[in-house]
């Protein structure tokens, strides 16, 4: 029994030892920058700074300030022409972005009205006066209580808005009805 229990012991104790054993340096480290690489803080300057007016990659400067929408309204053009598709997204676009405020057909009452106050209408003289490029300003910039939309409607998205807009009030054709595409003929057996 005693030798028994001189071998738990030291049985127990080799154990203990193997555990504790730390290798701190391998003979060979396969990946040296994976294995040991260096912490970096946050708070830290380590990360890169771009160089001075360096445009990211898919941005297009808008070289118009907040309230520069008169002089955007006489220098931007609607690049876009008014085709059955554009109308198409545009009333996409309109529906999914601005009807909450603006309503279905623009007169200001839409669903989200009762809790903020009613933007004006679309189809007001002052609206309907405003070239293309005020109101792509208007959208891009934000004004009153309408936030920017720069971040959440791509640049084409908001000129299709626009020629959906004018059909809205009226100074456009209106949008074609969808085609359906035909019917697969199914030739069954």
């Amino acid at each position: 029994m005693k030798t028994l229990l001189a071998f738990a012991f030291a049985f127990g104790g080799l154990a203990c030892g193997l555990v504790a054993c730390r290798h701190e340096k391998p003979k060979r480290v396969y990946m040296p920058d994976m294995a040991y690489s260096p912490a970096f803080k946050a708070q830290e300057g380590t990360v890169r700074v771009p160089p001075e007016r360096a445009i990211p990659v898919n941005f297009s400067p808008y070289p118009f300030a907040k309230n520069d929408g008169e002089r955007a309204g006489r220098e931007l053009r609607n690049p876009l022409a008014s085709s059955a598709a554009v109308l198409i997204r545009g009333q996409e676009v309109f529906n999914t972005f601005c009807i909450v405020c603006h309503g279905p057909t623009g007169l200001g009452n839409g669903p989200l009205i009762p809790k903020f106050p009613a933007p004006p209408s679309l189809h007001t003289g002052r609206a309907r006066g405003y070239p293309d490029g005020r109101i792509f300003h208007i959208i891009t910039q934000g004004q009153n209580l309408m936030g920017s939309y720069a971040s959440q409607i791509p640049q084409e998205d908001r000129w299709a808005v626009i020629r959906y807009l004018r059909v809205l009030q009226g100074k456009a054709a209106p949008v074609p009805p969808q085609q359906n595409p035909p019917a697969a003929s199914g030739g069954g057996s």
